[in-house]
């Protein structure tokens, strides 16, 4: 048995797991677990970086103690897009900027102005997000830190760096950028001339597996833990490692990655790059073993969060519990509209949507929250509909894995929207992801295959089977696309 840390780094929250691993089992704890709080100041919304450090810090303490003082491998993984830069001297400039801050409104007009939006599609395959690297980059050629910057990290590579002292840009969450080509897998300097963009910032490609450095002394004492650790990159997309632990058997699944973000889609040998599949808003972002994972961003369990937020955190089971009762598909929202993208005001944003969409405005917190599930399920439909299209790839069941595998409706409302047995689990699917990666870079676990064959018989599975009228899911999708 060894023992991995894998720094899992959500949008709300961080953890620390310990994986253990041997021939033919795989245990998964969580160490240490601290929210992800960004912060409003004057010029934006930044994420508070010092504070995830520290408690990745913490976390590897904690890991430690779980492990007897020794870890055989540490690895990060992140959501994807935002970065820190840093000066001649490594020192960061300034935090990251949070992708929900406004910096980048109207920036992707002025992007297409020089590198036509279809253009873009077929260079680098990446969907149309506000918030991509590359229009953060064209945000911030006016600021005052970029033209100091020798140097950007993604945000696990420069966890990563602060770690062990050194600097790579793994794939995965490069490819998120808006940089690479995903037929090369490697950055697409072309699109980058065009657009002024020096991709000397950025430091070396890694793959997932590669060696990123040992934890440095100073980082050893402060966690107690007993070198040499080493750092493996990982799929640190935090999607990538959990697409890579979804327990699928064959290629005819498609996956849901649920969490603040519902990211629906299929598993692929090489992009879908056509000029259809650019308007359907799908993207390509690179997974391991040469896959590509074909899928598109849905606003996710994010809708959810901010409402509860605003209804001071009530008890989540007995507020589902009440959802159940009410009726389906009285009002649905698409949960893909970057109107609902900012923070605050959530329930009178979704209430104000059905307003104008002419349906029945949903009013307590039971209806809004009915109305969020039957739309996600909804989204999900349609993305994987969609998605099997266009890429020409039919699928027999959906893999739903993270932490929307807790919420059993929006699990059974997913398998009658898209009239397909949905598969729930793993719950920690990113964490186990980037566990499976580091497991492989010692030898206990072959390839991709082979470890979801591992997660199939050490993880918990929760099947839902179809079931109820499937007209009225495409009457409710067609009342939407008439709205």
């Amino acid at each position: 048995m060894k023992s991995y840390a894998a720094v899992d780094l959500g949008a709300s929250s961080g953890r620390v797991m310990v994986g253990r691993v041997g021939p033919d089992s795989l245990e998964l704890t969580e160490a240490h677990r601290f929210p992800n709080r960004p912060v409003r100041v004057p010029e934006g919304l930044r994420w508070d970086v010092l504070a995830l450090y520290a408690g990745v810090l913490e976390g590897l303490r904690a890991a430690g103690a779980h492990s007897g003082g020794r870890l055989d491998s540490v690895g990060i993984d992140s959501w994807a897009v935002d970065y820190g830069l840093l000066d001649a001297d490594g020192a960061l400039l300034g935090n990251p900027v949070h992708y929900r801050d406004s910096r980048t409104e109207g920036v992707a007009e002025k992007v297409w102005a020089t590198v036509p939006a279809d253009e873009l599609y077929a260079a680098t395959g990446l969907q149309y997000a506000p918030f991509n690297t590359l229009y953060q980059l064209a945000a911030a050629r006016t600021s005052a830190q970029l033209p100091y910057a020798e140097r950007l990290l993604l945000i696990p590579d420069l966890l990563t760096y602060w770690l062990t002292g050194r600097q790579g840009t793994e794939l995965t969450n490069a490819s998120t950028t808006q940089l690479i080509d995903p037929r090369t897998r490697d950055w697409s300097y072309d699109i980058a001339s065009r657009l002024g963009i020096d991709l000397s910032l950025f430091a070396p490609l890694r793959q997932p597996g590669d060696p990123a450095g040992v934890l440095r002394g100073e980082v050893l004492e402060e966690t107690g833990l007993a070198g040499p650790v080493p750092v493996t990159a990982v799929g640190s997309h935090d999607t990538a490692s959990a697409v890579a632990a979804v327990p699928a058997e064959g290629e005819r699944f498609a996956y849901i990655c649920t969490g603040t973000w519902s990211l629906a889609g299929l598993e692929l040998g090489a992009p879908v790059l056509t000029e259809e599949s650019r308007a359907a808003n799908f993207t390509n972002e690179l997974g391991l073993d040469g896959t590509v994972r074909y899928l598109r961003n849905i606003m996710g369990l994010w809708l959810l969060q901010e409402c509860v937020r605003a209804w001071g955190d009530p008890e989540l089971g007995e507020l589902l519990l009440d959802a159940s009762k009410v009726p389906a598909l009285r009002s649905v929202v698409d949960a893909g509209d970057a109107a609902f993208l900012a923070p605050g005001r959530m329930p009178e944003r979704i209430a104000e949507a059905c307003r104008a969409s002419g349906q029945p405005v949903p009013a307590s917190p039971a209806e809004i929250t009915r109305c969020i599930l039957d739309s996600l399920a909804l989204a999900h439909r349609r993305a994987i509909a969609e998605a099997q299209r266009l890429a020409d790839h039919p699928v027999d069941v959906v893999h739903v894995v993270g932490g929307g595998t807790r919420n059993a409706l929006l699990c059974q409302l997913t398998a009658d929207a898209c009239g397909l047995p949905v598969v729930a689990g793993p719950t920690e699917a990113a964490a186990l992801g980037n566990v499976l990666v580091q497991a492989r870079a010692h030898g206990l676990v072959g390839d991709l295959a082979d470890g979801r064959r591992l997660l199939t018989r050490t993880q918990p599975l929760t099947r839902y089977e179809p079931r109820g009228d499937a007209a009225r899911w495409s009457e409710a999708e067609a009342r939407l696309t008439r709205g």
